[in-house]
């Protein structure tokens, strides 16, 4: 049995100390043992961080070495720190104290604010919005609900980095910060918010952590009191402590060591919330009689998802990737991480969707399977592939793609204008659907340049330009299309879309991924502009993208597929390139400089929706093509999709069937309300285009029609090749005369 072993669900509890003791690699035991003093564990991802720590709190408890009741273990979330309780109590150590930073110094300050201060603790506001609403309404400044967000959050950066409102302005000059507005306005907008705090004796939860560290360094009693209680101090994901967190913790410790941190620099990504790995990295420095230990066997992922993990970090600079762990796998070897470049994004899904079914028909329960992107904008075009192949999903960290707020904004102006017709004055000098699209939603926040940072404003942008996008596409593939037909269009993707809650395939962003795991992951979209992000300028901004990426690749156990699609729509130019980060690790690139080039080749796979991939499992496809496709009319190279699609030009004389295509889209249409479904998910236009031309008279035949394809031939193809034979098409049972 492994270190990595997963308990049973009622777990018994050791018999003894010793026993605590049992099944702890070399590493995980020298944690448990290491009981006096300053110690510092060096853990990558999956080295089960979380295991030695927890049981070098129950030997000590066990052993009668600790005494619980003066044991403070902080982590960061609360999920985090009741896990760390339930361990903890399966290994027979209670008592302990397992709390985030916050619920920890909110306890202490509900506790001595009587006897500090006087009188009750003022309310704590636990939402600060309104109240920066307020503060922004005073400084002569209006703000939508996206920029409130945007500017409560960088609120709360300036208090946990402790920087004071008059000196915000330079803060961000010197920390290269890009800030979602003016700094001066924003310095203004959080000064009239302390102002505003004080008028009404509130306080938020920055407070809470500034109040706490105040009256321990003024009343040396109550930190004498504090420093009674709890004698020894365990900090989980120590790389994400800010400044404010550690000048509390080290309040909380005094003059006294004993301390055990647990982190990994490598996992630092949440920089722009204030968190630093600085504290981690100059451990050393601050107590030179350190244990330091490094977990380094990983439990988690396959030696080949490992190997790609280290190479990540190998090719990193700056100082937290002077201090990376070299992982080694302790896992029987597995695939090898599969890399998959598709010509498109919607390829992209549909690619994605098509392996995901393959593994839950190969018996990966759905639930074990992820698909991370890099903003949540990404996830449309994946819950709609997901959703047309039947599979069941969920979404992590944010709201389904037509459950969002600015895109139901968004559809309700999108329906007024297209009723209002040419009497809506937005339309004025508004030339086709995509122009339309775009006045109507620059008044909902869409310009045709992002908005500046990372934060909500550029969430919502990123939703309505997904739209924007969208309408572009759609009028490529119906010419002279509508308002009314989009908004038909959303209305059926959104309907398609709103199936009960189920468990199943997990959409999130790397960011909410980290800290948990899956037996599948499908990392998505990664191409240079989104990986790393086009926002990310300076060295270290970059860096943390790439660390990011190495969480990403981290949270595979045993299938790991890496993709990227060479243009946004069908047809688009494909000049985009894969990330960077990837460059002398995946098959056939080049290790270059920063943004050299990245070759293709070798074992990468030229993606399709319908073809398999490198790694990828399923029933044997059509053949993929390579090299130009040629009008089989002309003989001139295709370049737009529908084009491909058809085999031919537009301009050249088409020979199709037009009886045939016409039993073709009644049949579609029926079928379509049979599964609930739109159109479209049946056969594209285009498709039945293609079938109607070719007349295809087997199996054979009609699966190298583009559109169609192994998946769609089991569904469809007897039906398509009986409409094309002209027999008469037998009714689906239970399809009779209605009964009366």
């Amino acid at each position: 049995m492994t270190a990595a072993t997963h308990s049973t669900l009622f777990p018994q509890v050791p018999e003894s100390a010793d026993a605590v003791l049992d099944g702890l690699d070399p590493e995980q035991r020298e944690v448990a043992l290491a009981l006096a003093g300053p110690v510092c564990v060096l853990a990558g991802a999956g080295t089960g961080k979380t295991r030695a720590i927890t049981h070098r709190i129950a030997y000590g408890v066990r052993a009668g070495i600790l005494q619980p009741t003066t044991v403070l273990a902080v982590t960061f979330t609360n999920r985090a720190a009741g896990e760390m309780r339930g361990r903890l109590r399966q290994l027979g150590a209670t008592g302990v104290q397992a709390r985030t930073f916050h619920s920890a110094a909110l306890r202490q300050l509900q506790y001595f604010w009587p006897k500090a201060v006087g009188g009750a603790l003022p309310r704590l506001v636990e939402r600060k919005v309104q109240l920066v609403a307020e503060a922004a309404a005073r400084c002569g400044v209006r703000l939508d609900r996206n920029e409130l967000r945007d500017t409560t959050s960088e609120i709360e950066w300036a208090k946990v980095t402790q920087t004071v409102p008059a000196d915000y302005p330079a803060a961000v000059a010197k920390t290269q910060r890009d800030a979602p507005r003016d700094p001066a306005e924003l310095s203004q907008i959080y000064a009239m918010y302390e102002q505003l705090k004080r008028d009404r004796s509130v306080i938020d939860f920055e407070d809470v952590l500034l109040l706490t560290v105040g009256i321990l360094q003024d009343r040396h009693d109550i930190a004498e009191h504090v420093r009674t209680q709890y004698q020894h101090f365990v900090v989980d994901e120590y790389q994400d402590v800010s400044p404010l967190q550690q000048r509390l913790l080290d309040l909380w410790l005094g003059d006294r060591d004993n301390l055990c941190v647990v982190g990994d620099a490598s996992q630092t990504i949440y920089s722009f919330t204030g968190a630093t790995p600085d504290h981690l990295l100059n451990f050393r420095t601050r107590h030179p009689n350190a244990t330091v230990v490094k977990l380094v066997r990983d439990y988690r992922s396959t030696p080949q998802v490992v190997h790609l993990a280290n190479g990540l970090l190998s090719q990193a600079s700056g100082r937290a990737a002077e201090h990376r762990l070299e992982l080694v796998s302790q896992r029987e070897k597995g695939p090898e991480p599969s890399y998959t470049e598709y010509a498109d994004e919607p390829a992209e899904a549909e690619g994605t969707a098509r392996r995901i079914r393959d593994l839950i028909a190969a018996g990966v329960p759905a639930g074990e399977i992820a698909v991370l992107y890099r903003v949540n904008s990404q996830s449309e075009v994946y819950e709609q592939a997901l959703a047309d192949a039947g599979v069941p999903y969920q979404l992590r960290g944010a709201e389904r793609f037509f459950d969002r707020a600015e895109v139901r904004e968004a559809g309700v102006a999108l329906r007024g204008a297209a009723r209002a017709g040419g009497n809506d004055s937005l339309l004025d000098g508004a030339e086709g659907l995509p122009s339309e699209v775009r006045a109507v939603l620059s008044t909902k926040g869409w310009t045709s340049k992002p908005p500046n940072g990372s934060g909500a404003v550029r969430d919502r942008w990123e939703s309505l330009a997904a739209l924007v996008r969208l309408a572009e596409d759609f009028e490529q593939a119906k010419p002279g299309a509508t308002l009314s037909d989009l908004v038909a269009e959303l209305d059926e993707r959104a309907a398609a879309q709103h199936a009960p809650t189920v468990q199943g395939v997990t959409l999130a962003s790397l960011h909410s991924a980290k800290g948990l795991e899956w037996d599948a992951a499908f990392l998505v979209g990664l191409t240079e502009g989104m990986m790393p992000i086009a926002y990310a300028k300076t060295d270290e901004q970059v860096e943390e993208e790439r660390r990011l990426l190495y969480v990403g690749v981290t949270r595979a156990r045993f299938h790991l597929s890496l993709s990227w699609a060479l243009s946004r729509s069908p047809g688009g130019r494909g000049g985009r390139r894969p990330t960077r980060f990837l460059n002398g690790l995946r098959p056939g690139s080049t290790a270059f400089g920063p943004r050299g080039g990245a070759g293709g080749g070798g074992g990468i796979d030229r993606g399709s929706a319908t073809g398999t991939g490198s790694g990828g499992s399923g029933a044997a496809a059509r053949p993929r093509r390579r090299g130009p496709v040629l009008c089989r009319v002309c003989g001139q190279t295709l370049t737009e999709a529908g084009e491909m699609k058809l085999m031919r030009c537009e301009d050249c004389p088409s020979d199709m069937d037009e009886g045939l295509y016409e039993r073709l889209r009644q049949w579609r249409a029926d079928r379509a309300k049979e599964i609930g479904q739109p159109a479209y998910c049946v056969f594209t236009d285009k498709t039945l285009m293609a079938i109607a031309e070719r007349v295809p008279d087997t199996e054979g035949e009609l699966v190298v029609i583009a559109g169609v394809g192994n998946r769609k031939l089991t569904r469809f193809g007897a039906d398509v090749l009986d409409i094309c034979a002209g027999r008469t098409l037998e009714p689906e049972p239970g399809a009779g005369d209605d009964d009366v």
